[in-house]
């Protein structure tokens, strides 16, 4: 047992120090502003409204200073935060409602369509109401309470690939082994400064940066939408010196004509994970001067896991680097049994930022968690110099004439061919060889989409059963709230 409450360390140390702000419009809240709040809403919720420690609060909202006040509350309270993708239907978020059971929904006004569009019978609190009645009170101190490690400060639903949602719960042990882990692999102090454009609803909105920028004391600046001209106008004007995006967002970027005239000079380097990232964008950025570092994570774990050094970027291109310090790892084959060097199996991972399972589902947790491994269901295999490669999601590899086929290979190939922006395989069905696969690509402006040069580039650098039978061109590839290639909607 024990007290986690770190805006109040902050609001002692550095009480007038800016925590969190954002920019559309202008508003900040210092440490000690951040820590007033959080008192407050704490005293209401436990006191008035008699929301206990391990109740949950669903919270449909942009990332904003009311969120992070949010999640300081829960440290101080216990009680534990069910953030929801906005972008879900009425009955997605019905099905979320029945699985966790939140005690109340909060919600920002702009949602209010969707909240009526709810058929559950949930006690609903407007965020854009909430905090000015709250500054009306007293009640600035708040005695947080004791928690136990694996107690959840979030659930965090994971979409699958099929079937229903799962919980994963994210405890608060998870949350400071997670932030040491990311502190001391990106050397964060309290001098830093980020700007976060990943949602809430997303580990990533919460875990890379801005809960361990919490922790170490530094400052967050808040996006509620990506929107590349203004963030990098931000980063020049706020001399930023780290960013966490996807490659999406890189790319995006770098194709802003704010991107030929704006200085990053302060920027130590960007974070970028969720896939990996092509040469061309990596070089694109190092001849702007900004370093990446790329790496890896997932809800469940961490997230912040691996990481490859700037330095190693070109040199050790694809690979998602090494371990970060208090990450133990294996990776086994189907019997369980390690690999050796370049071979390719299963990611498994422990350690104390391992989730304690999944929301009310022994099953999946049992499944997923073996003696204390986390089987992750990545496929990864390491080189001769202890560096990883994720070679693919286990779940996307699909077998065609009794070969494992693996489509992070494919797209690999197809993204070096000219005029190839982006691209996705998936296996589909197939009467002769089980399945075969299907390549979805999108064109750079003024290049013409040719099925057959696509299929000559496939068959001159890959086995033919690795050549995808199908091809289709779209304008854009559907990507899901994080900004990742949603693979569900590719058909």
């Amino acid at each position: 047992m024990y007290r986690k409450d770190w805006a109040s360390k902050w609001a002692e140390y550095t009480p007038n120090k800016v925590a969190v702000k954002e920019y559309r419009p202008a508003r900040s809240l210092t440490y000690q502003e951040l820590n007033n709040q959080a008192n407050l809403l704490a005293h209401y919720l436990v006191h008035d409204l008699k929301v206990g420690k391990g109740e949950r609060l669903m919270v449909l909202a942009e990332h904003s200073l009311e969120y992070v006040v949010l999640f300081s509350m829960t440290q101080k309270t216990g009680i534990t935060l069910v953030p929801v993708n906005f972008r879900l239907s009425g009955s997605e978020i019905d099905y979320l409602i029945s699985d966790s059971e939140p005690r109340l929904l909060i919600a920002e006004r702009k949602f209010a369509d969707l909240v009526s569009s709810l058929k559950a019978n949930i006690e609903i609190l407007w965020l854009d109401d909430l905090f000015p009645q709250l500054n009306n009170s007293e009640h600035q101190r708040f005695e947080a309470v004791e928690l136990e490690e694996d107690h959840p400060a979030f659930i965090l639903y994971t979409s699958g690939s099929t079937g229903f949602p799962k919980g994963a719960i994210y405890s608060h042990k998870m949350l400071l082994w997670n932030s040491l882990n990311t502190s001391q692999s990106l050397e964060i102090t309290p001098a830093d400064l980020t700007i976060n454009c990943m949602p809430p609803f997303h580990t990533g909105g919460w875990n890379v940066l801005v809960t361990p920028m919490l922790h170490r004391g530094a400052t967050i600046g808040l996006m509620n939408k990506f929107d590349p001209d203004f963030l990098l106008e931000l980063m020049e004007q706020e001399k930023s010196n780290l960013f966490m995006g996807v490659p999406t967002m890189l790319k995006m970027m770098a194709d802003s004509e704010k991107f030929k005239s704006v200085s990053l000079d302060a920027m130590r380097y960007f974070i970028v994970g969720g896939e990996a990232l092509p040469f061309e964008v990596i070089d694109t950025w190092h001849r702007k001067g900004v370093k990446i570092r790329q790496g890896y994570g997932l809800t469940e774990v961490g997230p912040n896991l691996t990481s490859l050094h700037q330095d190693d970027a070109e040199q050790k291109i694809g690979s998602i680097g090494k371990p970060n310090f208090y990450v133990e790892y294996k990776i086994v084959d189907e019997q369980g049994c390690r690999v050796e060097p370049n071979e390719v199996g299963e990611f498994c991972l422990k350690g104390p930022m391992v989730t304690p399972g999944y929301w009310r589902n022994e099953e999946a947790s049992q499944k997923a968690i073996v003696d204390g491994w986390f089987h992750t269901g990545d496929l990864v295999k390491e080189d001769n110099d202890g560096y990883l490669y994720v070679v693919d999601r286990k779940k996307c590899m699909f077998i065609s004439g009794g070969e494992n086929v693996y489509p992070a290979e494919i797209e690999r190939v197809l993204r070096a061919m000219y005029g190839v922006d982006e691209v996705a395989v998936i296996g589909v069905k197939d009467a002769k060889w089980g399945e075969v696969g299907k390549a979805f690509v999108t064109m750079k402006p003024g290049c013409s989409f040719s099925e057959s040069l696509l299929r000559e580039h496939c068959a001159n650098h890959l086995a033919k059963f690795k050549v995808p039978r199908h091809f289709e061109v779209l304008d854009e590839l559907p990507k899901n709230g994080s900004g990742k290639i949603d693979r569900k909607n590719l058909v």
